[in-house]
C-alpha cells in the first residue's frame, strides 16, 4: 500500500481549531479569499518547501491506494469451493483410494480402474485453471483508473512556477495552472480566471453530455458534483482556458478516489451467478439423495459380510468379514460415482464458451464466461443514457428561420443523429434555391464556429468525429445539410476533398480577422469577417435571450432588415419555448454590418481597434444593435434501434430503468422518445433525481424501485447508481447494468452483469465490466439477453434430461 493510501482519512490542523477536517471543509461554498485562509496560502505565492513537506507527512502522496488481491492460494482453493465441485472431488478421492487399495490386496492393478478418478481430477483442474485466471483479472479496473489520472502539474510554489511537478507530489494547499488540454491532478476550487472562460470535460466522472462551464463563484454547500461550478475534479480534462486553482483533496480523498474504493467494495461482494446457485441447490440434494442410496444399499448387504447367533433372545458369536465389507462398500462407491454427472462443468463451460462466440457475432463481447448464463436471467436493465440509448453525438433537430412577413416565422425538421452530413435531411428544404435569410444563418454557422468533423476508419465502415465543442461540430453538420446557393456552389469549394465542402466555401468567402471569445457572462461568441467585397461584418452566436436583449432588427426572408419590436421578440421567444420544453439546447444567429470602428481593420496589432479586442469587457458593446436571423435547437439524440429494443424488452418482462448524470428535463425527453415513458404519460412518481432518491425512506425506494414499466434517475452520482444496484439486487432481480464512465465502474461491478461501452467507454468502465460492446448500442444488449435466454434453457434442458432434476 502507498503512502496515499496509508494516509487515508488522515487531516492536517492548518492553525484553525475550527478547521473542518476531511470532506466537511465545502470549498466550493466558500469565497476564494476564505479559501485562501482557510490552506494557508496566497495565489500569488504558493506554498513554502517547509509548508509541502509538512503537509505531505500528513496527507501522503497524490495516489490511490494500492489493494494487495488474494493470494494465488487463496484463488485455487476459491474454485473448489462449490457444493458440485466437492462431490466430484470426494468420488474422485474415493474412486482413486479403492483402486489402489485393491491392487494391494494381491489383485491385478487395472489400469482402467484409475481412468475414471484420473478424468474427474483432469476436469477439476481445468476448471479450476479458468476460474483463477478470470479471478486473477478481476481487479484490473482499479489499475485502469489510475490510468486516467494526471502525472504532471504545473504549480506555483514560493512564488515560482514549477511545470511538470509529478502529480504525485501536489498536496492540499497547493497552487496549479491549467491549461487546455490538461488533465486535472487533483480536485481544486479555481481560484481565478486567465482566460474568459473556462471549460471542463467531466462527462466520464459525472456522465454530463456537455463540457461544463466553470465559476470562481461559490456555489451552495449542499449541491451534487455536478452543481459544483467553481471545483475540478481529478481525471477530467480542460477543453477550453486558462485558469489558476487552489489543490483541496488530494489521493483517495477525490471524487476519484470515492470512486476506487467503491469499486473495491463492490469487489468484494460479488455474488454467484443464478446457474451457480442453482448448481448449487442441485449438488446439495444430489448429496443428500446419493448419501441415503449409498447407505441403503451397503446395509441391505450387511449380512453378507456381518452374522450371529441368537442365543436366549440375543445376538451372539459375531462374524465379521472385513474383505466382503470393502467389496459392498466398493460397490456402494460405485452407485455413488455413477449417480455424479462429472460431465456437467465441462459441459456447462463448453455451453458458455460457445455462447460467447455467438454474442461476439452480435458485437457483445464477453470477458467472463458465467456473464452468458447471467444475461439469460436478467429481469432488469439499469441503462446508462448518453452513449447507450443516444448516440452521443450532438446534432440540430430543429430549425428556426424568419419569414417573408413580419411577426412570422419558419419551421424546418432536420433529420439525423450523428456527425455524418449525409444522415439524413432537412424537410421542405428549398435547396439550391436558398434565400438571404437562410444564407445568413448557414455563413454564421459555418463560420463562427471553431469545430470540424472528419472521417475515421476505413472509407466504407468509418464513422464521423468531431474535433472541439460537439454543439458547434453539429453546426457546421447543419450547414452541409443547407447546402451552398446555386451562385456559389461551384466556386470557393472547387478542389476541396474533405467532409465540410459548404462550411469551407463558406469560410473562404468571407475571411475571418478577430474573434470575440465566449464567455458566461454574455454568453455568446463573435466572429468579424471580411468579405470579398471588403466589406467588415460582425457574426454572432449564442444564448437567444441575450442576443435578443442585444438585437435592435430582424432579417427576414428577402434579406430586408426590419425593426425588432415587443410583439416580434415574443414571437421569437414562443420559438424558444417550443424547442426547450423538447429539452433542445437552442443557439440563437444575429450578425452587425455597422462596424465603422473596424472598416480598415486587417487583424493589426498596430490598428486602434485592436485595442478594444483585447479587453473582453468591450465585446457587449461591439455586440449591440444586432440583427437577429433565426436560432437553432440541438440534442444528444436517440439511436435509432432504441424504441424497438425497449419495446422488445417490455414484451419479454424486463423492465428498462435509465440511470444518468444528466439534468432532468433532457433526460425525461430523451426517455419519452424512446418509449421508456408515453408521450404524454403523467411520469411525477417514476422521475426521480438520484439525490430526491436517497433522501426517501427504505420502505419507500424499495416500494418505487417496484413500480412495473421504466423508471428513470437523473443528476445520479456514483453512490447513487450503486445504491439502486445493491437495492434492486436485495429484492430478488437479477440486474444488468450499462455504462461508459468513471462514475459508472461501481455499479457495473456491484451488478449481476455490468456491461460496458467498447467505443466511447474509459477503460475503467470496461475492465470493470463483464461484458463490452462493441457498438455502443442498446439494442445490442437486448439481441445478447435473448442469446443468453436460448443458452440458459438449453444448458437447463441438458441438466433436466440427462440428471433427472
Amino acid at each position: 500500500m502507498g503512502k496515499g493510501g496509508q494516509n487515508y482519512g488522515k487531516r492536517e490542523n492548518l492553525g484553525d481549531d475550527k478547521e473542518p477536517k476531511g470532506d466537511s471543509y465545502a470549498a466550493w461554498s466558500k469565497d476564494v479569499r476564505e479559501c485562501e485562509e482557510k490552506f494557508q496560502v496566497r495565489k500569488a505565492h504558493g506554498l513554502s518547501g517547509d509548508d509541502v513537506e509538512k503537509r505531505r507527512q500528513m496527507y501522503g502522496l497524490n495516489e490511490l491506494e494500492k489493494h494487495d488481491g488474494p493470494s494465488i492460494m487463496r484463488l485455487i482453493l476459491d474454485q473448489f469451493n462449490d457444493t458440485l465441485v466437492r462431490i466430484l472431488l470426494v468420488a474422485a478421492v474415493v474412486s482413486f483410494v479403492l483402486a489402489w487399495y485393491d491392487g494391494d490386496e494381491g489383485g491385478e492393478m487395472e489400469i482402467t480402474a484409475f481412468v475414471e478418478p484420473l478424468v474427474i481430477f483432469l476436469i477439476l483442474i481445468v476448471n479450476a485453471i479458468v476460474g483463477v485466471w478470470q479471478e486473477n483479472n478481476a481487479e484490473k479496473a482499479l489499475d485502469a483508473l489510475k490510468e486516467i489520472q494526471s502525472e504532471h502539474a504545473t504549480v506555483i510554489r514560493e512564488g515560482k512556477k514549477v511545470a511538470s511537478l509529478p502529480a504525485k507530489e501536489l498536496v492540499p494547499g497547493d497552487i496549479v495552472e491549467l491549461r487546455v488540454g490538461d488533465k486535472v491532478p487533483a480536485d481544486m476550487r479555481v481560484l481565478s480566471l486567465i482566460s474568459s472562460t473556462l471549460r471542463v470535460e467531466q462527462g466520464s466522472l459525472t456522465g454530463e453530455s456537455e463540457a461544463v462551464s466553470k465559476t470562481t463563484k461559490a456555489v451552495s454547500e449542499d449541491v451534487d458534483i455536478q452543481g459544483k461550478k467553481c471545483m475540478v475534479f481529478a481525471g477530467t480534462t480542460v477543453v477550453n482556458g486558462i485558469c489558476i486553482c487552489l489543490v483541496t483533496q488530494t489521493g483517495m480523498n477525490t471524487e476519484i478516489g470515492k470512486v476506487h474504493c467503491q469499486i473495491h467494495e463492490a469487489s468484494q461482494s460479488e455474488d454467484d451467478t443464478p446457474l451457480k446457485k442453482k448448481l448449487n441447490e442441485f449438488g446439495e440434494v444430489l448429496t443428500a439423495i446419493i448419501g441415503v442410496i449409498c447407505t441403503l444399499v451397503w446395509l441391505i448387504n450387511v449380512k453378507y459380510f456381518l452374522s450371529w447367533e441368537i442365543v436366549d433372545g440375543w445376538p451372539r458369536n459375531f462374524k465379521f468379514s472385513f474383505e466382503k465389507c470393502t467389496y459392498y462398500f466398493e460397490i456402494a462407491v460405485a452407485l455413488a460415482v455413477a449417480a455424479i454427472p462429472e460431465g456437467l462443468p465441462a459441459v456447462i463451460t463448453t455451453c458458455l464458451a460457445l455462447g460467447t462466440r455467438k454474442m461476439a457475432a452480435k458485437n457483445a463481447l464477453v470477458r467472463k464466461l458465467p456473464s452468458v448464463e447471467t444475461l439469460g436471467c436478467t429481469t432488469v436493465i439499469c441503462s446508462d443514457k448518453t452513449g447507450t440509448l443516444t448516440t452521443n453525438q450532438m446534432a440540430v433537430s430543429k430549425l428556426y428561420a424568419m419569414s417573408s412577413k413580419p411577426y412570422d416565422v419558419r419551421s424546418f425538421d432536420v433529420q439525423g443523429t450523428s456527425y455524418d452530413p449525409f444522415d439524413g435531411k432537412i424537410q421542405n428544404w428549398p435547396g439550391g434555391q436558398l434565400d438571404s435569410n437562410l444564407q445568413m444563418i448557414a455563413k454564421i454557422a459555418a463560420i463562427c464556429n471553431d469545430a470540424d468533423v472528419e472521417k475515421a476508419g476505413q472509407e466504407k465502415s468509418g464513422h464521423y468525429v468531431a474535433n472541439g465543442m460537439p454543439t458547434e461540430a453539429a453546426l457546421k453538420v447543419l450547414v452541409e445539410k443547407m447546402g451552398l446557393a446555386n451562385e456559389i456552389a461551384s466556386g470557393p469549394s472547387s478542389g476541396y476533398d474533405g467532409v465540410l465542402r459548404c462550411s469551407y466555401a463558406w469560410n473562404k468567402l468571407e475571411q475571418r480577422i478577430a474573434t470575440l471569445e465566449f464567455d458566461r457572462d454574455r454568453k455568446s461568441m463573435g466572429v468579424i469577417v471580411n468579405s470579398c467585397s471588403g466589406k467588415r461584418t460582425l457574426l454572432v452566436k449564442g444564448a437567444v435571450e441575450t442576443l435578443l436583449d442585444r438585437s435592435s432588427f430582424v432579417q427576414l426572408l428577402d434579406g430586408s432588415v426590419v425593426h425588432m419590436d415587443k410583439e416580434f421578440k415574443e414571437v421569437i421567444l414562443k420559438s424558444l419555448h417550443q424547442m426547450s420544453s423538447s429539452a433542445l439546447r437552442v443557439l440563437g444567429f444575429a450578425y452587425k454590418d455597422d462596424l465603422p470602428e473596424f472598416a480598415t481593420y486587417n487583424g493589426d496589432e498596430d490598428h486602434p481597434a485592436h485595442q478594444l479586442l483585447l479587453n473582453p469587457a468591450n465585446y457587449s458593446s461591439i455586440e449591440s444593435r444586432l440583427v437577429f436571423v433565426g436560432l437553432a435547437g440541438l440534442r444528444d439524440p436517440p439511436r435509432k434501434e432504441v424504441p424497438e429494443a425497449i419495446d422488445d424488452c417490455r414484451t419479454s418482462g424486463i423492465r428498462v430503468m435509465v440511470i444518468t448524470g444528466d439534468n432532468k428535463e433532457t433526460a425525461e425527453a430523451i426517455c419519452r422518445d424512446i418509449g421508456v415513458f408515453g408521450r404524454h404519460e403523467n411520469i411525477t412518481s417514476r422521475s426521480l433525481t438520484g439525490k430526491e432518491f436517497i433522501e426517501l425512506s427504505s420502505r419507500d425506494k424499495q416500494s418505487h424501485l417496484s413500480q412495473s414499466g421504466g423508471l428513470l434517475f437523473s443528476r445520479a452520482e456514483p453512490r447513487h447508481k450503486q445504491d439502486i444496484v445493491r437495492l434492486l439486487k436485495e429484492s430478488g432481480e437479477v440486474v444488468a447494468m450499462t455504462g461508459d464512465g468513471v462514475n459508472d465502474a461501481p455499479a457495473l461491478k456491484l451488478a449481476d452483469i455490468g456491461i460496458a461501452m467498447g467505443i466511447a467507454g474509459t477503460e475503467v468502465a470496461k475492465e470493470a465490466s463483464d461484458m463490452v460492446l462493441a457498438d455502443d448500442n442498446f439494442s445490442t444488449i437486448v439481441a445478447a439477453v435473448g442469446e443468453g435466454r436460448s443458452i440458459y434453457n438449453n444448458m437447463k434442458a441438458f441438466i433436466s434430461s440427462g440428471n433427472g432434476i
